[in-house]
């Protein structure tokens, strides 16, 4: 049995919806994000800076969104919402899964930080515009991506769209993503999605 430890509005969407997408039995545990228990070391033994997700397959645990995502679709997934690995269209598939992480959520996941650490008086308006700016730059890039063109590798939903899913989601809550109609038509079709719908139900 699949455990993942969540708290809403975190990257554990990403793992719950994939499950949902996969049919996978799982179990979802909710956490107190408070950082309080976030410091605990009850909860650094599973993720050692903090953070939530945490996820569980029997007796192994990771504590990486993405990675967790990539290890249940090479493990359970039977091909399944993945190219082939070694394609040029898996490379693609790589591309845009990696870039939802690390080019995308990253300034977005900031501005959320800076809140956080200074409160709202406490907030350097030139950061967070700064931070604004990457991110729109981001979803500039995606609306171009999605072009003619259903989902990242085009008709075919993918787990790329998962974690590209999760991205636009905050984006749009503390970012902006007005005036890119293909990437506001692609969140549309992916929020619309009855695993996604479950997932954030959780």
């Amino acid at each position: 049995m699949l455990t993942i430890y969540h708290a809403p509005g975190t990257r554990s969407l990403r793992v719950i919806w994939l499950c949902h997408e996969l049919d996978l039995p799982h179990e979802v545990k909710t956490i107190d994000f408070a950082g309080g228990y976030r410091a605990t070391p009850e909860w650094r033994r599973l993720n050692p800076v903090g953070k939530v997700p945490v996820m569980s397959d029997g007796e192994f645990t990771m504590f990486e969104s993405g990675a967790m995502v990539q290890y249940l679709l090479d493990r359970y997934g039977n091909g399944r919402l993945q190219p082939p690995p070694g394609t040029e269209r898996h490379g693609l598939y790589l591309q845009w899964s990696w870039f939802a992480e690390a080019t995308y959520a990253r300034p977005v996941g900031e501005i959320v930080n800076h809140a956080r650490a200074f409160g709202k008086d406490g907030q350097i308006p030139a950061v967070v515009e700064e931070m604004k700016g990457r991110a729109r730059l981001c979803s500039i890039a995606v609306d171009q991506a999605l072009k003619d063109r259903s989902y990242l590798l085009g008709e075919e939903f993918t787990a790329a769209d998962i974690m590209m899913g999760y991205s636009v989601m905050i984006a749009q809550r503390y970012a902006s993503i007005e005036g890119l109609p293909d990437l506001n038509a692609y969140w549309e079709r992916l929020s619309s999605r009855p695993a996604y719908l479950r997932a954030a139900a959780a």
